[in-house]
């Protein structure tokens, strides 16, 4: 269960929404794994709040697909399924190819220094907390969505840089699944360099190409995992 920060107490609605946004955040990082049953009285104690603005809460979650509400038996985190990770890989790479391209063909400067930064301070952190196992780097995870995102900034669009934000939101669950998969084996940091030195290059056809294999190897731990627990 997430180590939350207790929430004041009270009548105002903000506090359902405040008690949303932490459990929300708590299942896109994997921090509440797929299928884990949300017990009301467990989440009010760790999230201080009542039972009214946890189930405002978790009612929300249900409707954007993130929990499932269960018969007479409250929640549970969604499950990961293999079909919805095809589909959502799949419509990263169709996005963002699309954002990446127009971004190394419009990229100035500016552009090239703000990547080049987002890199280099990435690959300052350690992935993990614990060296012997994979231990959610909370730095790493921020640095790591600043990368991807510098790569596609020049686009040029922002409703297609909105559209590749959630998408990436929605990866988190899967990613912190790959994460513990991996780790230490895969070597993340060359494969952000690759697609780093692709960019700069202006290759925007090898830098799509390692940008999809990036999000394709991830698919692949995952979906192999998920395909042994069904």
């Amino acid at each position: 269960m997430s180590d939350a920060t207790p929430l004041p107490e009270g009548r105002d609605p903000t506090l359902a929404t405040a008690v949303h946004r932490r459990l929300r955040e708590d299942i896109l990082s994997g921090r509440l794994p797929p299928g884990l049953k949300l017990k009301l009285r467990d989440l009010a104690q760790n999230y201080g709040a009542g039972a009214s603005p946890m189930r405002e809460a978790l009612s929300k979650l249900a409707a954007e697909g993130l929990a499932e509400r269960l018969e007479h038996r409250g929640f549970r985190v969604a499950a990961a399924a293999p079909c919805q990770l095809e589909g959502l890989i799949r419509a990263r790479v169709l996005a963002e190819s699309a954002a990446l391209r127009e971004s190394i063909r419009r990229g100035d400067a500016a552009w090239e220094d703000a990547l080049v930064l987002a890199e280099h301070r990435l690959n300052r952190l350690a992935r993990s907390l614990d060296p012997a196992r994979y231990s959610l780097n909370p730095d790493w995870e921020c640095c790591h969505r600043v990368f991807h995102q510098a790569l596609l900034a020049a686009c040029g669009a922002p409703p297609l840089l909105a559209f590749c934000e959630r998408l990436q939101e929605e990866a988190g669950r899967y990613r912190a699944l790959a994460n513990t998969i991996a780790y230490p084996g895969r070597d993340v940091e060359a494969e952000h360099r690759a697609i780093l030195r692709a960019a700069l290059a202006r290759d925007a056809d090898a830098a799509v190409a390692l940008l999809a294999e990036h999000y394709e190897r991830t698919g692949a731990l995952v979906g192999a995992d998920l395909d042994r627990q069904t």
